[in-house]
């Protein structure tokens, strides 16, 4: 378990990790399909409406922790803002995020949707298992804003605003706000491991980003 805990940087639990290993361990050999992974988010959107940001009820088990996390990034804010909104650019750079599915873009009320699934290869005995996180991000590009919610076994749900910000010296300024919602038994390690996942990412855009990378 100790060694476990060390492989996971990302925001996913030990439980989901176990209970994946135990019932189908994923490899390159047995990736699933676009549809598979399309129909397993629609089912997660269907059961859990993860973009509900009503807080969890009284006595239901469930806890929810906000934080924040920062970052300057010496770019301008269209730069910055057009880079770190493109999922596809967190491949490589978020902790084991190895492939992102993405089921429909669109645009609606001046947003731009993307329902997609990000698919994470971690380490485990000797093996690999794909865990997957079913998202619906909504960019403003307008307001140089957009929020991301999520879904990922066991039932963790996390709901993001990210909002850009000029600041002196030609930089921008990024603000992550996360909201993370867990079984009460859960939470610390979710909000731990989720928030040390993000400030990776953000440390890693930065760097692409200012070294003309990105």
């Amino acid at each position: 378990m100790k060694k476990l805990l060390r492989l996971l940087a990302a925001p996913f639990l030990v439980a989901a990790v176990m209970v994946t290993a135990l019932s189908a361990p994923a490899s390159a050999d047995t990736a699933e399909t676009d549809a598979e992974i399309a129909a397993q988010w629609q089912t997660a959107w269907d059961t859990y409406d993860f973009t509900d940001v009503t807080p969890p009820l009284p006595g239901s088990g469930r806890s929810r922790v906000k934080t924040s996390i920062t970052v300057k990034i010496d770019a301008p804010i269209k730069n910055v803002f057009a880079a770190y909104s493109n999922i596809n650019n967190h491949i490589g750079r978020a902790a084991f995020l190895k492939r992102v599915v993405t089921h429909d873009t669109y645009f609606s009320c001046g947003l731009r949707y993307n329902d997609f699934t990000a698919i994470e290869d971690i380490p485990f005995e000797g093996t690999v298992v794909s865990l997957k996180t079913h998202a619906q991000q909504r960019i403003d590009r307008d307001d140089y804003s957009y929020e991301t919610d999520t879904w990922s076994e066991p039932n963790v749900v996390t709901h993001q605003k990210i909002v850009f910000k000029k600041v002196s010296g030609g930089k921008t300024e990024v603000t992550e706000r996360l909201t993370f919602d867990a079984d009460a038994s859960l939470i610390d390690f979710v909000v731990q491991n989720g928030v040390a996942s993000h400030q990776q990412t953000q440390s890693a855009l930065k760097q692409a980003i200012e070294s003309g990378q990105l």
